[in-house]
């Protein structure tokens, strides 16, 4: 007996007995994307890791992705397509009760539905965007604009040892903080005596610099960097990370350098027992001048 002869399959139906095989591999890679979202989601309401996180972020996309090239290069009929079509055979009066319905806005509002369904997929958008939003942290509110300094809090050293002017000679240099805050970094300042007499106080600031004693602070207005440097015999005080400098004796003008703006000055007093004092926090913001742009 002869075997018989096998019929030949169609293009059509060669495509459907392979086509099961691609919706295997788009659906795996679309499963892969769920799976890694999933995962994403419960590192990330567990504390988080961002190493972790990257990697589950990536995998997600790349099966998104797989899925997507697989279902359009294998699943979808190859074009292009032609179609004949009659002649529409609309009547005058059809044509003209679709163009006062239209007119009315009546082909819009039967699409209510999918207007619905759009408005629902936005609020949730919306309201999946305010998960990454919260993780920003809290607002800032004024501590930008604000530091550790109160009215009659000491200074004191990095040890935490009160600054008593006694013990501060005419053109020392001491890096001091605001007591009980001991490291701050928006607290710190560097305290100069000066010469008494030299200083040349701004309108307002006649005494904030009492028997030569003058506090700004460390922050440079540039870039954040510490000052910590001066020059006695030309009453500078040097940024070393991008050489501002800034005059001491005139409110900490800036003479050279990137730096535009003076550092912000503390307003000092001495107490009954000769130690160094803050009359208030600063009056203006400290650190680089961009944070303080409106």
């Amino acid at each position: 007996m002869t075997e018989p002869t096998p019929r030949p399959v169609s293009e059509e139906a060669a495509r459907v007995v392979g086509g099961r095989s691609d919706e295997r591999r788009a659906a795996a890679g679309f499963g892969v994307t769920t799976i890694a979202a999933v995962a994403l989601a419960v590192v990330y309401w567990r504390g988080g890791q961002p190493q972790l996180e990257g990697v589950l972020l990536a995998t997600a996309f790349s099966g998104l992705a797989y899925g997507f090239v697989t279902w359009g290069r294998r699943l979808l009929p190859k074009g292009p397509f032609e179609q004949g079509r009659h002649r529409l055979g609309s009547t005058a009066e059809e044509r003209d009760e679709f163009e006062e319905d239209l007119e009315r806005g009546g082909v819009v509002e039967r699409r209510t539905f999918l207007l619905r369904m759009l408005g629902l997929a936005a609020a949730a958008l919306g309201a999946a965007a305010v998960f990454p939003i919260r993780s920003l942290g809290p607002s800032p509110g004024r501590s930008l604009s604000t530091t550790p300094w109160r009215p009659g809090l000491r200074l004191v050293t990095e040890d935490g040892r009160p600054v008593n002017a006694a013990e501060v000679p005419v053109n020392a240099l001491v890096t001091a903080f605001p007591d009980g805050h001991a490291g701050s970094a928006d607290g710190q300042v560097v305290l100069i005596r000066t010469p008494e007499g030299a200083v040349s106080p701004r309108p307002g600031r006649e005494d904030w610099s009492p028997e030569g004693f003058v506090a700004y602070s460390k922050v440079c207005t540039h870039a954040g960097c510490p000052v910590g440097l001066y020059q006695a015999d030309t009453h500078q005080l040097l940024c070393p990370c991008h050489q501002s400098a800034f005059d001491v004796i005139d409110g900490a003008r800036p003479v050279f350098g990137p730096a535009t703006r003076s550092l912000p000055q503390l307003p000092l007093t001495i107490d009954a027992q000769d130690y160094l004092t803050a009359q208030s926090d600063f009056t203006e913001p400290v650190g680089p001048a961009y944070w303080n742009r409106r």
